[in-house]
């Protein structure tokens, strides 16, 4: 019997092949318990009343109540994906805290793609009391792993990735996970040289080897390019 954390997931879906093909999907993941799938906002909202719920994956052209008018009323929910045919709805999206932004058809690698991104959420989630974030020096991060104090030389942070509340930093030769948002992060004068990218993603700048108009490279790692950033990675080239 596995002893990994299972999280509570509800899916909501008007259409109903839509419907069972979310379900389809995320009856793959074992740390996903499908404890409901509802045909609208409303039928959903009356059991979610009754009942504490880790993941929503949720369409939003919906009647009666869409999917952001449901997801603003729950935003108790710590991860909220949207799954929808139109891609326009993104930006309204993300203002409601939307955790990522599936377009239909669903495609079964960026499906699993979101999945790896939500167990990476829950699992910094867990260990929020064993890592703290702290600034040294100038030139150091120091992050707090149990009773341990790691130094770490912000030379050799590579990137940032945002998930929520919470930051992996990636180094050189390893990550780690801080209970801080990359936005809070951002504004501490230690990380002035990196460049944010994408919502979910700032570089260190004397990284960066080669920008395209959608990904910036760096090493082994390709990310991706945010449309209102990429103004800022104009002058860059």
């Amino acid at each position: 019997m596995s002893d990994l954390p299972v999280y509570r997931c509800v899916i909501v879906d008007d259409d109903e092949i839509d419907r069972l093909t979310t379900l389809m999907y995320a009856r793959k993941y074992p740390f996903l318990d499908i404890v409901g799938v509802f045909g609208s906002a409303t039928e959903a909202s009356a059991a979610l009343r009754q009942m504490q719920v880790d993941v929503l994956l949720s369409d939003i052209d919906m009647p009666d109540v869409s999917g952001l008018e449901f997801r603003a009323r729950m935003m108790q929910v710590p991860v909220c994906i949207f799954v929808t045919a139109y891609p326009d709805y993104a930006a309204e999206s993300f203002e409601l805290e939307a955790f990522d932004f599936l377009v239909k058809p669903i495609r079964p690698e960026r499906f699993a793609y979101a999945m790896q991104r939500v167990q990476h959420y829950f699992e910094m989630k867990r260990k929020a009391e064993l890592f703290e974030y702290s600034l040294g020096s100038e030139s150091t991060v120091f992050i707090k792993d149990g009773h341990q104090q790691i130094k770490l030389n912000l030379h050799d942070i590579v990137y940032l990735e945002a998930l929520k509340d919470y930051t992996r930093i990636v180094t050189t030769t390893r990550k780690y996970s801080v209970l801080s948002s990359i936005g809070n992060l951002l504004l501490e004068k230690a990380f002035q040289s990196f460049l944010r990218i994408h919502r979910s993603y700032a570089v260190q700048r004397h990284y960066i080897e080669r920008i395209t108009p959608q990904e910036v490279h760096i090493g082994s790692y390709t990310l991706p390019v945010g449309r209102s950033f990429k103004n800022t990675l104009t002058n860059l080239k």
